[in-house]
């Protein structure tokens, strides 16, 4: 378990901040002016804040930077009685939201984070001011998602395996020693700078989960995927029109092997047709981690426009 006060060798020198507002305590990083326009930032599987550090670091000066860890993950706690499908967490967002009663949000999402904030959105768009995609998926009640997802599936070496590992009673076993398979897990998901690659690196990323019951947000992301668990949230007509005015941008690295391009950004461009994609050649699924620099020069140029 990571403590409140880690830094990873200075590599995370945020001050840590909790909140009990979605029943148990969740951690997020809030940096910047608190009357600041707000950039809320979600992370997927099996990540955590840290994959922001660089993002954080880029726009505290001008923005609040929010950053939560989601249950189950990063400096969160990690309840043994709750479920942890995709609709859990957008309850806990949401309750986050509320409690620190942020507006004038924008939401910067990767992985899993896209259909947790995507499920904010369709709650309160009124709270929702621009939409930032970096390789995270757009669902919105798009009519070609379930063929697009299951597609994707099909060409996924991540998703393969979860499927195959839920049918062979074996991936609660195998993602219940993530702290041991941490860089098999990652590069199998995929980066593409090895020069990452470092103990610092390793350990910000694995001690999260050096027990195997505080393996269960990953185990449960995964899990839900196979067994068809989570529930994507639906926005009503309101919620459609609404979103559909908010500035948008997708930030893809077009080398992911998990979410691929062909498939995601249709989607993100089904409801935001006139939003600018920004394609990284030779970047992978983690792309905050294999190109943070181009990452911040394009989200504050469109922080900038808009």
């Amino acid at each position: 378990m990571i403590q409140p006060d880690e830094s990873f060798n200075g590599s995370f020198p945020y001050a840590p901040h909790f909140t009990h507002a979605a029943g148990f305590p969740m951690h997020y990083v809030d940096e910047g002016p608190r009357h600041g326009e707000v950039i809320l930032c979600l992370h997927g599987e099996p990540t955590w804040g840290y994959l922001f550090r660089h993002l954080i670091s880029a726009l505290r000066d001008t923005y609040r930077v929010v950053v939560p860890d989601h249950m189950g993950f990063g400096k969160s706690d990690t309840p043994q009685e709750r479920t942890y499908w995709l609709q859990d967490h957008i309850d806990n967002l949401e309750c986050f939201v509320l409690a620190l009663d942020l507006r004038d949000i924008t939401l910067v999402m990767h992985d899993f984070g896209g259909p947790v904030g995507m499920g904010l959105v369709a709650r309160h768009p009124e709270r929702i001011r621009r939409i930032i995609s970096t390789n995270g998926p757009t669902p919105y009640g798009q009519a070609s998602l379930v063929e697009r997802l299951t597609a994707n599936a099909h060409v996924s070496p991540w998703f393969q395996w979860i499927l195959k590992a839920e049918s062979e009673g074996r991936l609660e076993a195998v993602l219940g020693e993530l702290g041991f398979n941490i860089l098999s897990t990652l590069k199998l998901n995929g980066f593409e700078t090895h020069a990452l690659i470092s103990d610092t690196w390793l350990q910000a990323y694995g001690a999260r989960f050096d027990q195997r019951d505080q393996c269960a947000g990953a185990i449960g992301w995964a899990k839900g995927f196979a067994i068809d668990a989570h529930r994507f949230e639906e926005p009503n007509a309101a919620a459609s029109q609404a979103i559909k005015a908010k500035p948008a941008l997708a930030i893809w690295g077009m080398a992911d092997r998990t979410l691929h391009a062909e498939h995601f950004l249709p989607l993100f461009s089904e409801v935001f047709p006139q939003a600018s994609v920004r394609k990284l050649e030779g970047v992978g699924h983690y792309c905050l981690e294999d190109a943070p620099e181009a990452i911040a020069a394009h989200v504050v140029a469109f922080l900038k426009q808009r």
